[in-house]
């Protein structure tokens, strides 16, 4: 199971790191906390990270557009940057499918069939 889990682990890891180049410790702690709660093998508890990591992709795609606007006013080279935040933020939404895997489905007892089936 923790092979299927990694996407999601290394996505909070990853948000604990922005969060703390912007100095923000609750994020910190929040972020570092979220891959314990894959402990709890409750539906609410894999909806929760689903939710989290939806927000952080959110996240990811706010900065992208925060840094690449400030790059470009400063003619600084960004699309190098935006193409790394881009997959960033694609593999933090990414791994908000996780959830959908059958054998993950079945531990957190997610039902057999992911929605929209």
């Amino acid at each position: 199971m923790l092979i299927r889990l990694a996407p999601v682990i290394l996505s909070a890891l990853l948000l604990a790191a922005h969060f703390s180049r912007h100095d923000t410790p609750v994020l910190i702690v929040l972020s570092l906390l979220l891959p314990l709660v894959l402990l709890i093998r409750r539906p609410w508890a894999a909806r929760l990270v689903q939710a989290v990591l939806v927000l952080g992709a959110i996240e990811w795609i706010r900065t992208l557009v925060v840094l690449t606007r400030a790059r470009q006013a400063t003619g600084d080279d960004w699309v190098r940057m935006a193409a790394i935040l881009g997959v960033v933020a694609a593999v933090t939404f990414a791994s908000a499918l996780v959830f959908w895997i059958p054998k993950v489905r079945e531990w957190y007892a997610l039902g057999s069939d992911p929605p929209g089936r």
